[in-house]
Parts: structure tokens; C-alpha cells; sequence
């Protein structure tokens, strides 16, 4: 797996994530994102999907806490990557709709 963080045009920051994101690697995924969430500040995050090949639970759950934490919208381009961006998006509709 790997994590490249991007600085887009304007306000965008781009976390591109390729490769498999299950067990140790979702840790390695955490520890990028909580360094980016330090600086992100009011910035606008896109986070890439399109070279993900595998996502385990906690990887999902770690993208819906990104999602619910930030707004990030997902960049996904084939129907693999657009089921983990909306498995991500549903994660976070579920635990919102508990919370009530």
C-alpha cells in the first residue's frame, strides 16, 4: 500500500491511496491521515481510490471516519472503487442514523 498526499489547485489536498489497505497497512493509512489532519485546516479533501485493490473492514471504517470528519469526497473511476467509496458512505449514514 502506499499514501501520496497531494496539494491540488487551489484549497484541494489529495490523499491518494493505492494497493491493499487490510490489517497492518490500515494502521499505516491512520497514522498518514492523522498527520494530515493536523494541517488540513479549511481545505477541501479529495481522497483518490483509484488505485486501491482491496479494502478490509477497518480500512472502510477508517474511510467513513475521514468522510464523516472532513466531507471528503471520493475520487473513484471503476465500479471496484466506486463500491468502496459507497461502502465508506454508507458506514458513515449508519453510525449517524445510530447516533439519533
Amino acid at each position: 500500500m502506499r499514501v501520496t498526499i497531494q496539494q491540488g489547485d487551489g484549497e484541494d489536498v489529495i490523499m491518494k491511496i493505492e494497493g491493499k489497505v487490510a490489517g497492518v497497512h490500515v494502521q499505516e493509512l491512520q497514522r498518514a491521515w492523522e498527520h494530515l489532519a493536523l494541517t488540513l485546516g479549511q481545505r477541501k479533501l479529495l481522497v483518490d481510490l483509484r488505485g486501491v485493490l482491496h479494502i478490509d473492514a477497518s480500512a472502510r471504517d477508517l474511510l467513513a471516519e475521514i468522510h464523516a470528519k472532513t466531507g471528503a469526497e471520493y475520487l473513484a473511476d471503476t465500479p471496484l472503487t466506486k463500491y468502496f467509496a459507497e461502502q465508506a458512505r454508507q458506514a458513515v449514514r449508519k453510525s449517524s442514523s445510530l447516533a439519533k
